[in-house]
């Protein structure tokens, strides 16, 4: 699996599962077949309340643990010094791991978000966490905790397609060397249709999926595309085998519309 390296050192697989919104049996489901068919990247959270599932997946994949890298994130209600700690410990608690190979803040919530932060930095200075890193967090945001921070992230996990490409933010992320991660890399299915998404993927016959997942691959960019279905799980790992032409990318590049398919971030301060 192709990875990418981190400013904390290691690497991370730039590939992911998303388990969003995956039910349990479904989430324990989805992790075994990704497991099976070469996925060694899955991002769960707190609040998905599957990350039981997704530990107990992990156990029975039989893969040893250090081949599989897991991302968890800290929700709002636990944000805050102490409660950020509190809440690491359930999270790997109920993943049944030592250690979480990254662990994300996953909004940038006002007025306590740096004092997350500092959290992080004490889980990640004990080795509880590998790395260590933000989520949701647009230029604003980063620019405050650059001034705070003794320990910049090493990843920010961002909504990210064609359609909204948050390129000041991206932009400064790689000036920083923070990997860009991209959720819901398919615009939950909205823009799957777009002519010039289709017309692409007839060109190189591939999927429509497919090729917005290669858009972000080729800018550096890890992808968590989220799906319980194993042929769309097979599908969406089949994206190392082409590459887009400079044509195809300048065309994606030009869809910008700043479609915001979940929470934005831009509306925080």
């Amino acid at each position: 699996m192709q990875t990418l390296p981190l400013r904390s050192g290691g690497a991370i697989p730039q590939l992911g599962l998303g388990v969003w919104q995956a039910p349990p049996d479904e989430c324990r489901a989805a992790v075994t077949t990704a497991l099976r068919l070469g996925y060694r990247h899955i991002d769960t959270a707190r609040i998905y309340r599957n990350e039981a599932d997704v530990g107990a997946a992990i156990r029975d994949s039989g893969i040893p643990r250090d081949q599989i890298f897991v991302t968890t994130k800290l929700w709002n209600d636990d944000q805050g010094y102490d409660s950020a700690l509190r809440a690491f410990d359930a999270s790997a608690k109920r993943l049944g791991l030592d250690t979480i190979d990254l662990y994300l803040i996953h909004w940038p919530l006002p007025g306590k978000r740096l004092e997350s932060w500092r959290a992080l930095e004490k889980l990640h200075a004990d080795k509880r966490a590998k790395a260590i890193g933000v989520s949701n967090f647009l230029v604003p945001h980063l620019q405050e905790l650059f001034g705070k921070a003794h320990e910049k992230p090493a990843v920010n996990q961002i909504e990210l397609t064609p359609f909204l490409q948050r390129r000041d933010t991206v932009a400064l992320c790689q000036r920083e060397q923070i990997v860009v991660e991209a959720y819901s890399p398919l615009t939950r299915g909205q823009r799957l249709d777009h002519p010039a998404v289709t017309a692409i993927a007839r060109e190189l016959g591939k999927s429509p999926a497919q090729v917005l997942l290669r858009w972000n691959v080729e800018k550096g960019v890890v992808v968590l595309p989220k799906s319980v279905h194993e042929a769309r799980i097979a599908e969406n790992a089949a994206i190392f085998d082409f590459r887009l032409t400079p044509a195809q990318i300048a065309r994606l590049d030009g869809l910008e519309e700043n479609l915001a398919t979940g929470w934005d971030p831009a509306t925080v301060a």
